[in-house]
C-alpha cells in the first residue's frame, strides 16, 4: 500500500520528517518498507531557470540556427545556439543550464553539456515544453510571462509537485488502515503516546446540499445480508474531462493512472477514506437500481471488455433490464462513465466481505475496491464518503446535486463489546502499564471506555476494527501503540530443560535425515496442495477420497495430496529439465484422505533415486541406479531404526512395474520398486525412477513400543536359489504365494534378487532369480530335508506356473 506524505499531512499537520514518521508507523505495525520521492515532472526541472533573450542573430554557418545571448541571472549573459523558429529577442524562456539532467518520452535521461554547434559556443538549451515534460508540443520553444525575473527556478514557475511516498507492507488484518485517513488515525494515536498532542482533521461535507430534485433513482436491495448498507445520489450537468493537476498528482504519487475527473474522484476518495465508490452513467440506468443475485450462467461484460459467466451467489447491481456492475468488485462496460456522460448515479455501499471475496476469486479479479471490501470497511462512513465525493465532483466537473441521498440501511451494523482485565494486560505484556495510560491509548484508537473498575474496563470497539473482537486483540492494540521498544526485559536468562524421549518424531526424523544426507540424498519439501487429476494415475487412489479446497487458488492447487509420489516426480522432472538428472531425494510429509468415517492424515518418508550413482569422472566408470541400490538404502534406514523383525511380500501398489514390500507383523512397512513408465510419461520423465514409501506412522509405533526379543536360533539357516524361466505375465506375487502354501513351516523368507528379459530368452518369457531361506528352530537341517523341500517347490512351480529351470 502506498501512502503520500503530502496527502497524509492533510489529516495531520506535522513537521516531522519522513524518516521520523516512517519509524513511528513501523513501530505501530504499519511497516514502512521504503520511502520513495515523487515529482510531478521527472527530475523536478532542477537546473532549469527563467532566461531573458537579450539578442538573437542568425547563425553565420547555418540557415536554421540562431545565436542568442541570454540573461539567466548570472553576472554575465551566456551564449546559446537555438534551432527553434520562434525564438526572438526580448522573450522570457526556460533555459536548461549546463549539467541539467532532462528526460525524453521514454524516461531516458540526457545531460546538457557545454558544446560547439557549427563553430559557435553554446552554454545551455532553450527548451520546448516536451523537452521539459510539461506537454507534448515541439512546435517551438516555450515563451514565458514577461514579468518573470531571470534566474528564477522553473520548478517555482510551473509549481512542480514534490512528495514522499511510503510503501507500507500492510498485514491483511489491518483493513482499518487501508487509506490515508486510516493511516493518519493510527499515526495520531502513536504521536499522542509520545507526547505530541495533535488534531486529526477530517474533510468537511457541510457544504453538501441538494440543488434540485429533478433526477431521483430509487434503490431496491433484495439481498440485505449481502449489502447491509447502500447509498446513492445523482449529479447532473457534469462535464467529463481531464482532472486538474492537483488531483492527477495525488493519484500518480501512489501509482494510479488518471482516467477522467469522475473516475479519478472515486479513486481519490477510495484511497483517502478507504470507502470504495462507483459512478454509473445515469442515462444508462433503466428504472430503478436493484441489488440482487442473478441465475447461474448469466452473461455479463465487465469494463475490461471480458464476458464473464455469473455464479448464483454473485451479488450484482442491476436495473430493471439487467446487470450493471459486479457489486464491490468491477463495473460493467455498458453502464460506465464516458466522455458523453452528463449525469451520474454515484454509489457508496457496505458489502459483505465474504461474498465479495468469493466473487473476486471466482472471476479472478483483484481491484482496489474488492481488496478493501474483502477485508472489511467502515460501515459508518458510507454516507459521509458519498457526500465527500459528490462535493469533489462538483469542484472538478461542475454539475448540481439533483436528488436526495437514497439510503437503504435496514439493520445497523453494531459495534463490538469487550471486557478488559488489567491483570491479563500485565500478564500478556510482561510489564505493568499504568491504567491511565491504557485508557488514553484506547481512547486515541476510537475505542470507547463504557465502564471502569479496579479490575478492568468495559469497552466498545468501533465496527470498522474487524480485527479487534477479543480481549487479546485489545491487549495487542495497547502494546503496539505503547511501543514494543518500551517494554523492559530482564537481564536474567531463564531456560527450561524438557525431558522428551529419544523416539520423539522430530528426533527420529533428524537421525534419518542426517543418515540419508550423508549418503548423498537431498531433502525436499513439496506443497501438500496438488491437482485432483493425479488420483487418476493409480487405481489405488480414488477421486472420492480427495480432500478438496473450497476456494482453491487454481486447479493445480485444489486438492490435498493422497500420495507423495507425484510431488517427488514433479521434483525429478523439474531437475531433469534443468540438466540435473542424477538424483537422490527424500521427503517427510503427509498424505490426506477423505473416507466415509471422516478425514485421515498419514505420515510418510519417501525416497526417490534416478540417473547415475556417481557424478561423471574419468576415474570412476558410470553406473546407473537400480532397484537393489534403493533396497540397500531402505534396509540401511530400517537398520538405523533398529527394526529387524521384517519379511518380504509382493507389492500391492500399481504404481510399480516391479517391486516388493517389507512387512512387520503382517503390516506393510515399506513399498518400493520401479515406477511405471506410463506414470513417468505423464511427467515427461524418460529415465527410470526408483521409489520407496515408508509408513512413518507405523515406524514410530514400532520404535516406541516396548522392546521385545526372542532367542537367536541355535541352528543355522540355509539359503537355496532357483532361476526360473516363466511366462511374461506371471507375477512375483503368484510365486510368493505358491511357495508359502507349499512349505508353511520351514520356509522363512523368499526374495527376488534378479529379473531378466532379453533376446536370449524365448518370446513371451522372462527369468526370475529367487532365494529361499530355510530354517528349523529345533535342529540342524540335513541335505536330504533341504533337497526335499526344494524339489517340492520346483515341482509346484512347474505344475502350477509352467516354470522351468534355467
Amino acid at each position: 500500500m502506498k501512502i503520500s506524505y503530502n496527502w497524509l499531512k492533510q489529516f495531520i499537520k506535522t513537521d516531522w520528517t519522513s524518516e521520523q514518521t516512517s519509524e513511528l508507523l513501523t513501530d505501530l505495525g504499519l511497516e514502512v518498507e521504503v520511502v520513495e520521492k515523487y515529482q510531478s515532472i521527472k527530475g523536478g526541472l532542477e537546473g532549469v531557470v527563467v532566461g531573458h533573450v537579450l539578442t538573437c542573430e542568425k547563425h553565420p554557418d547555418a540557415d536554421r540556427l540562431k545565436v542568442t545571448t541570454v540573461n539567466i541571472g548570472l553576472e554575465a549573459p551566456v551564449q546559446i545556439v537555438c534551432g527553434a523558429a520562434n525564438v526572438a529577442a526580448g522573450q522570457k524562456v526556460p533555459v536548461a543550464t549546463i549539467g541539467t539532467v532532462l528526460y525524453d518520452k521514454e524516461g531516458t535521461e540526457f545531460t546538457i553539456k557545454k558544446g560547439k554547434i557549427r563553430g559557435q559556443d553554446s552554454h545551455g538549451m532553450i527548451c520546448a515544453e516536451d523537452e521539459l515534460g510539461l506537454g507534448t508540443s515541439h512546435d517551438g520553444i516555450m515563451v514565458l510571462d514577461e514579468n518573470l525575473v531571470p534566474g528564477t527556478p522553473a520548478s517555482e514557475v510551473f509549481q512542480i509537485a514534490n512528495d514522499e511516498v511510503f510503501e507500507i507492507g500492510l498485514t491483511p488484518n489491518r483493513a482499518d488502515a487501508m487509506s490515508h485517513f486510516g493511516t493518519a488515525r493510527d499515526l495520531r494515536a502513536g504521536m499522542l503516546q509520545r507526547g505530541v498532542n495533535i488534531e486529526l482533521i477530517t474533510p468537511s461535507v457541510s457544504n453538501f446540499r441538494v440543488d434540485m430534485r429533478t433526477l431521483k433513482i430509487d434503490v431496491n436491495v433484495e439481498e440485505p445480508a449481502l449489502a447491509p448498507r447502500y447509498c446513492g445520489v445523482t449529479i447532473s450537468g457534469i462535464t467529463v474531462q481531464e482532472s486538474p493537476n492537483w488531483l492527477q498528482d495525488r493519484l500518480k504519487a501512489i501509482g494510479l493512472t488518471p482516467k477522467n475527473n469522475i473516475v479519478d474522484v472515486t479513486n481519490y476518495v477510495l484511497h483517502e477514506l478507504g470507502q470504495p465508490l462507483h459512478a454509473f452513467d445515469a442515462a444508462k440506468i433503466n428504472g430503478k437500481v436493484i441489488v440482487k443475485t442473478l441465475p447461474a450462467g448469466t452473461k455479463f461484460t465487465t469494463l475490461d471488455d471480458v464476458e464473464r459467466t455469473l455464479h448464483a451467489e454473485d451479488l450484482m447491481i442491476c436495473d430493471e433490464k439487467g446487470p450493471l456492475c459486479i457489486a464491490g468488485v468491477f463495473g460493467g462496460k455498458k453502464s460506465g462513465v464516458s466522455e458523453g456522460t452528463t449525469a451520474i448515479f454515484l454509489e457508496s455501499a457496505y458489502f459483505d466481505a465474504v461474498s465479495v471475496r468469493k466473487t473476486a476469486k471466482r472471476h479472478q479479479l483483484n481491484t482496489d475496491a474488492s481488496f478493501r471490501f474483502e477485508r472489511g470497511i467502515d460501515p459508518t462512513i458510507t454516507e459521509y464518503a458519498l457526500k465527500r465525493a459528490a462535493l469533489l465532483i462538483q469542484e472538478v466537473a461542475g454539475g448540481k446535486i439533483t436528488s436526495d441521498v437514497v439510503e437503504v440501511y435496514p439493520k445497523k451494523v453494531e459495534d463490538f463489546s469487550v471486557l478488559l482485565n488489567f491483570s491479563h494486560v500485565s500478564k500478556i505484556i510482561g510489564q505493568e502499564i499504568p491504567k491511565d495510560t491504557i485508557k488514553k491509548i484506547l481512547v486515541s484508537l476510537d475505542i470507547k471506555v463504557n465502564s471502569v473498575s479496579d479490575t478492568g474496563l468495559g469497552l466498545t470497539i468501533p465496527a470498522y476494527r474487524v480485527d479487534v473482537q477479543r480481549e487479546i486483540d485489545v491487549i495487542e492494540e495497547i502494546l503496539r501503540v505503547y511501543g514494543y521498544n518500551n517494554i523492559e526485559f530482564s537481564k536474567k536468562f531463564n531456560a527450561t530443560v524438557a525431558n522428551s524421549p529419544r523416539t520423539e518424531d522430530y528426533k527420529v526424523q533428524n537421525v534419518i535425515a542426517s543418515q540419508l544426507n550423508s549418503q548423498g540424498f537431498h531433502e525436499m519439501m513439496a506443497n501438500s496442495l496438488t491437482t485432483a487429476a493425479y488420483a487418476k494415475l493409480s487405481t489405488a487412489l480414488k477421486e472420492e477420497h480427495n480432500v478438496t479446497m473450497l476456494n482453491p487458488l487454481s486447479s493445480d492447487l485444489s486438492t490435498m495430496r493422497q500420495s507423495l509420489l507425484f510431488s517427488a516426480l514433479e521434483a525429478v522432472s523439474y531437475n531433469i529439465n534443468r540438466r540435473n538428472s542424477d538424483l537422490k531425494l527424500f521427503e517427510f510429509g503427509k498424505s490426506y484422505h477423505k473416507y466415509l468415517n471422516g478425514y485421515e492424515e498419514h505420515k510418510h518418508l519417501t525416497l526417490s533415486i534416478s540417473g547415475n550413482r556417481n557424478k561423471e569422472s574419468w576415474t570412476t566408470p558410470q553406473k546407473g541406479t537400480d532397484f537393489f541400490l534403493l533396497k540397500g538404502y531402505v534396509k540401511a534406514v530400517l537398520a538405523r531404526l533398529g527394526i529387524e523383525k521384517i519379511s518380504n511380500a509382493p507389492v500391492q501398489s500399481d504404481i510399480f512395474s516391479e517391486g516388493t514390500s517389507i512387512c512387520y507383523n503382517n503390516d506393510t512397512l515399506v513399498e518400493m520398486g520401479v515406477v511405471k513408465k506410463s506414470i513417468l510419461k505423464h511427467f515427461g520423465i524418460k529415465q527410470d525412477v526408483y521409489y520407496a514409501d515408508f509408513n512413518w506412522d507405523l515406524v514410530l509405533k514400532i520404535i516406541t513400543g516396548k522392546i521385545k526379543y526372542t532367542e537367536i536360533p541355535k541352528y543355522p539357516e540355509v539359503r537355496r536359489d532357483l532361476a526360473l524361466l516363466i511366462d511374461e505375465k506371471t507375477t512375483y506375487e503368484s510365486i510368493f504365494n505358491l511357495a508359502r502354501q507349499t512349505e508353511k513351516t520351514l520356509l522363512k523368507d523368499i526374495n527376488l534378487f534378479d529379473v531378466y528379459q532379453g533376446n536370449k530368452l524365448p518370446e513371451g518369457k522372462k527369468s526370475y532369480a529367487l532365494s529361499f531361506t530355510i530354517q528349523d528352530n529345533t535342529k540342524t537341517l540335513t541335505d536330504a530335508q533341504i533337497d526335499k523341500i526344494m524339489s517340492k517347490l520346483q515341482q509346484t512351480f512347474e505344475t502350477e506356473l509352467g516354470a522351468s529351470l534355467r
